[in-house]
């Protein structure tokens, strides 16, 4: 994560006894399924495949971890036919952005569809095309993310895993409700096959003819060649078989190791499939791969990109913007280097700064990568009709099952937010109607039904996201379900899940991955207080955010330590952003302060905007309100 605030100057004490309050900042701020053995293993497996990568010439690293600020999906269905394939291109849905896969053409502004009211901008550019090697890039970048409960932004199509059949008994209302709609968008993509056909066939032969010259270029002494988006194939590229697309690029590098965009493309892959996977071992070889590109084409665009994904994805958003602005100052156009400005400025903490570059993204390459941000930033400030108005139209233009997957979460996440768990539930059965292994979209799933009171359903579902990707969000939340049932054997099943934080967190700093939120957040109710309390300062320094400030007010609280808290729990409030466990939070603080009517306040905001927001918070929010009462 950056080193310091968006000033420039450490805030806080940074480890001392005591914290200097912070100043109000400009602008918007913003069951054991899983085991040691498990992830042990998944070191293993990693460390074999990473010995098939060395072959390739790049010597990367070799590591097993998991790791990531949001889950990421996986799907094993059949590699897209070469129709398919140039049916996605002919619609213009290239995977972009930094999540699931966007839209790679320009098309009207969030301000155009949306009914901000806001006229788009001059420098909106119709019909811009993105360059072969940034279109690759898209085509395997990835979103951290920072914001863990937010799943990923939209970027590549992630790597696909088995989803858990269901016996006829198992079936559930949810399940219904999915099959249900992938009906309905199997119906209206069989339209879109026949209008798109007679395109796609010309489409196809171009990109044939394309691919044949480019695979004639050879390496030529020191002169770099041709970069592999074009040499490997384009199919294999667009589906989401990220581990088979990885080997193509390795199998190419063997052949044509002066390949810039190449290793550009390798690196981004690999950021990729640390998310996918949670498996941080792959930043240090995303690192590698994207500084051979570096050797090869100093400052080539695609890589700086690349370096701009991974800083983030290591949280050092600092670097990530650096790496964005080195993008821009070539080209100004660039949907990926747009989008990590924005993510690199929210978790910054500059607000303000963010939404101007979300509007000036959304002038110059409006799509789904830019909407699902600008709806972010709205959301940050409160403004939670806008930000669902935008996330409604990006669904709406979504063509690909990745796209359809990550807004449809992103939508079924905000709903949650408000304590609207139907719609919520609603939306994450349209995701998982277009991919039923998307994790992000299963993990919030289970929050929801946990929610609305079916506990069963919700451990269930949240024990199978935690088995595949074991990261602090869903580990915490599913010990807490257990504590909270409370039944034979659950406290012994909750102390595992916090365990595994603790290995997780060791796991990603040895990878390079700043994982200080993580820590605080985790260890204030589970864990070493004061660890929490020193991660929480540490991060705090580095960046003010509504996240930060809300995390450094809770470990402050159960260190004993309340007076210097509540500042900084009135700051994580302070910007509108509707988060029900920020409320609560704030809530107890005012309560042990000395201000039971303002603690009675907040935690009746609390309950009454998201009344599930924490199996065991929300229990606690209510027994705390009937004692201030």
């Amino acid at each position: 994560m950056p080193r310091r605030t968006n000033d420039g100057a450490p805030a806080g004490d940074n480890g001392a006894d005591s914290t200097t309050p912070p100043k109000p900042t400009e602008g918007r701020p913003t069951g054991r399924v899983a085991s040691d053995r498990a992830i042990a293993s998944r070191q293993d497996a990693v460390g074999r495949e990473a010995a098939g990568s060395e072959s390739a010439g790049h010597g990367t690293a070799e590591h097993g971890a998991t790791t990531s600020t949001a889950a990421e999906r996986s799907d094993t269905g059949p590699e897209p036919s070469a129709q398919e394939t140039t049916k996605r291109r002919t619609t213009g849905r290239e995977p972009a952005g930094q999540g699931a896969a966007g839209n790679g053409t320009t098309g009207p502004t969030v301000a155009e569809c949306a009914g901000t009211g806001r006229e788009a901008p001059e420098q909106t550019i119709a019909g811009h095309e993105p360059s072969a090697q940034e279109t690759a890039a898209r085509e395997t970048g990835g979103r951290d993310a920072a914001k863990p409960a937010r799943g990923r932004a939209p970027e590549q199509d992630a790597h696909p895993q088995s989803a858990r059949s269901h016996t006829p008994s198992e079936v559930t209302p949810d399940d219904q409700r999915v099959a249900a709609l992938r009906r309905v968008a199997a119906a209206g993509r069989r339209w879109r096959v026949g209008q798109l056909a007679g395109c796609a066939v010309l489409l196809a032969v171009a990109l044939t003819a394309g691919s044949i010259a480019v695979g004639a270029i050879r390496d030529g002494g020191t002169a770099t060649v041709a970069s592999a988006p074009a040499a490997v194939s384009p199919g294999l590229m667009a589906a989401r078989d990220l581990d088979a697309s990885i080997t193509a690029l390795q199998a190419h590098l063997r052949s044509q190791p002066k390949d810039f965009g190449g290793w550009a493309t390798l690196g981004l892959a690999y950021v990729e499939q640390a998310r996918t996977k949670g498996d941080p071992s792959r930043y240090p070889q995303a690192e590698q791969a994207l500084k051979r590109s570096l050797a090869l084409q100093p400052d080539n665009e695609q890589a700086l990109a690349g370096r701009a994904a991974l800083a983030a994805a290591r949280h050092d958003f600092k670097d990530a913007l650096a790496y964005a602005d080195q993008v821009l100052k070539q080209n100004p156009y660039s949907e990926r280097a747009l989008s990590s400005r924005i993510d690199a400025l929210v978790e910054l903490g500059r607000y303000a700064d963010a939404s101007k570059t979300a509007d000036l993204a959304d002038a110059r390459r409006p799509g789904i990568p830019v909407f699902t941000r600008y709806a972010y930033v709205h959301e940050l400030r409160g403004d939670v009709r806008t930000a669902r108005a935008v996330l409604e139209q990006a669904l709406g233009s979504a063509t690909t099952p990745g796209d359809v997957a990550y807004v449809a979460t992103a939508l079924g996440q905000l709903a949650w937010n408000q304590g609207d768990y139907k719609t919520s539930l609603t939306d994450y059965a349209r995701a998982l109607a277009a991919d039923d292994t998307y994790l992000p979209a299963l993990e919030g799933r289970a929050r929801a039904q946990a929610a609305s009171g079916d506990r069963a359903a919700a451990i269930k579902g949240m024990e199978d996201v935690v088995s595949r990707y074991p990261l602090p969000g869903p580990l915490v939340e599913l010990g807490e379900l257990y504590e909270a049932r409370d039944a034979e054997g659950d406290q012994a099943k909750a102390r595992d899940q916090y365990a595994l934080v603790d290995a997780w967190t060791a796991l990603a700093r040895a990878n390079g991955v700043n994982a200080d939120l993580d820590t605080a957040l985790a260890a204030a109710d589970h864990g070493d207080k004061q660890s929490a309390l020193r991660a929480a300062r540490a991060e705090w320094a580095r960046r003010h955010t509504v996240h930060t400030a809300d995390a450094l007010a809770w470990a402050l609280h159960v260190n004993g330590r309340d007076e210097e808290a509540l500042p900084y729990a009135r700051q994580a409030t302070a910007t509108g952003y509707r988060n029900a466990a920020f409320l609560y939070h704030r809530g107890i603080i005012e309560r042990a302060t000395g201000h039971p009517k303002e603690a009675s306040a907040s935690l009746t905001a609390a309950l009454k905007l998201n009344p599930g927001f924490s199996p065991l918070g929300a229990r606690e929010a209510r027994s705390a309100l009937e004692a201030v009462k």
